[in-house]
């Protein structure tokens, strides 16, 4: 597994399902850099069971996210047609209707390969053939992206392993918090609490408040 933290989110163009019905043409994360911070998304499916319910989460979180600057991007290994199809089934039969953030194609799987998120792998079997094994879809992995480019933070679970959006609300303004006012943020921080200076002393005054409340 691929470590990007810290490095350069891979780019890439490619086709998009847009505003929930418009097809874009190399749609690329490019556009975001130097004004937004991107959370880019994989799930393994279109037409799925545990997608639905993240796809549709994210856009429940949408407005709060747009309002921190923060662009939402989803992506599968599926056609922009499939797409488009589940963007059009409503939600009563299982679809993704009112979905308006872009979710990208990635029909070739070289975006996900390049994410290091495709499942599977090739192998030889007992006559020497090389066959693959396992399911060429995507993990669930998510990468916080910040305005340079710059993976800040990625996650990536197994199919049956639904992500939490509240988590990645809550990276969101780490980063941006870290990012305005230069303090690091502990465990389970969150917006409103104390953060702390990255110094010995810093640490010190932290956890003997913490202490002091226990």
């Amino acid at each position: 597994m691929a470590v990007l933290v810290g490095k350069r989110a891979p780019s890439f163009k490619a086709m998009a399902v847009v505003n929930g019905e418009d097809f874009e043409e190399d749609f690329s994360l490019d556009r975001y850099l130097g004004k937004k911070h991107v959370l880019f998304y994989f799930y393994p499916a279109d037409f799925t069971f545990v997608c639905p319910t993240e796809i549709i989460a994210f856009q429940e979180k949408l407005a709060e996210f747009e309002a921190k600057g923060v662009a939402v991007v989803g992506c599968s290994t599926d056609s922009h047609f499939s797409h488009f199809a589940w963007l059009q089934t409503p939600r009563e039969n299982g679809g993704i209707a009112g979905v308006t953030y872009p979710l990208v194609a990635d029909a070739t799987k070289t975006i996900a390969a390049n994410y290091d998120v495709l499942g599977g792998h090739y192998d030889y079997n007992d006559a020497g053939e090389m066959t693959f094994v396992g399911s060429p879809v995507a993990y669930r992995g998510l990468f916080l992206i910040d305005r340079d480019g710059i993976v800040r933070h990625q996650l990536v679970n197994d199919g049956p392993l639904g992500r939490s959006i509240d988590e990645a609300m809550r990276l969101v303004d780490a980063l941006q918090y870290f990012e305005k006012n230069g303090e690091v943020c502990p465990a389970n921080w969150e917006e409103g609490k104390e953060a702390m200076s990255a110094t010995r002393e810093g640490v010190a005054n932290y956890l003997a408040k913490q202490e002091a409340t226990r």
